[in-house]
């Protein structure tokens, strides 16, 4: 009867054990230990990492709600610093893009993959949240094929774009995210057929027009009304 009995405690300590081995809290009632979450009406995981006595620790995935068993985001954060290494994954476990974040806000360089490949794709740096310097977009071949600059957030200054072969064929000037400036068009043997200048997104001035290297046509900006 004894061996039973004592039997009969084990048997409830394993269950007790396993019931906390998941989303408990410390004597401050903060998250401690394993904690995994599921969807409301859905045993889907939404996510699942490690908190020492509040903050997260380590690796967190996280789940959508039509992703199975393949996390949607991994995010590895730090015991001794708010930065967090982030990374996007499709459905089907391909890398989107990777970078770092400091609470809601993206910092420092940001890569974006081509769909189904570990090329990159695009390239990022941010400041607190919004875009700052060049941001690089390549081909699928490792090429170049666009080029922005950004301050605060806002293009600013020269958006040069690139055909596969690494010819300019465009070139605008922005400034505080408006087209204001010089603006070349050229074909895809690098000739130029069209430069003109914007004011606050809209054509102003001579634009000149090309063909066979040759001055074809000028128009001036804003049209003038006729009649």
């Amino acid at each position: 009867m004894r061996g039973v009995l004592l039997f009969c405690v084990f048997i409830l300590n394993s269950f007790l054990v396993i019931g906390q081995e998941y989303n408990a809290f410390d004597a401050e009632g903060k998250r401690h230990g394993k904690w995994k979450k599921k969807y409301e009406n859905s045993k889907q995981i939404r996510y699942e990492g490690t908190f020492e006595h509040g903050k997260e620790v380590g690796e967190f995935k996280f789940y959508k709600p039509s992703s199975g068993e393949q996390p949607t985001a991994i995010k590895t954060f730090s015991k001794n610093s708010d930065t967090v290494i982030v990374k996007y994954f499709t459905a089907k476990g391909g890398l989107v893009s990777e970078g770092k974040m400091i609470g809601k806000n993206r910092v420092g360089v940001w890569q974006y993959y081509h769909n189904g490949s570990d090329k990159i794709m695009m390239v990022e740096h941010y400041k607190t949240g919004k875009l700052e310097g060049e941001q690089l977009t390549y081909f699928e071949n490792g090429k170049l094929t666009e080029k922005t600059h950004y301050t605060n957030g806002k293009r600013n200054g020269k958006r040069i774009i690139y055909s596969e072969e690494g010819i300019v064929i465009k070139e605008f000037t922005y400034e505080n995210d408006q087209l204001h400036g010089q603006t070349k068009y050229y074909d895809t043997s690098g000739n130029l057929i069209i430069e003109g200048n914007y004011k606050r997104d809209r054509k102003d001035g001579i634009w000149s027009y090309y063909k066979d290297g040759k001055l074809d046509e000028r128009k001036l900006f804003p049209l003038q009304k006729r009649g």
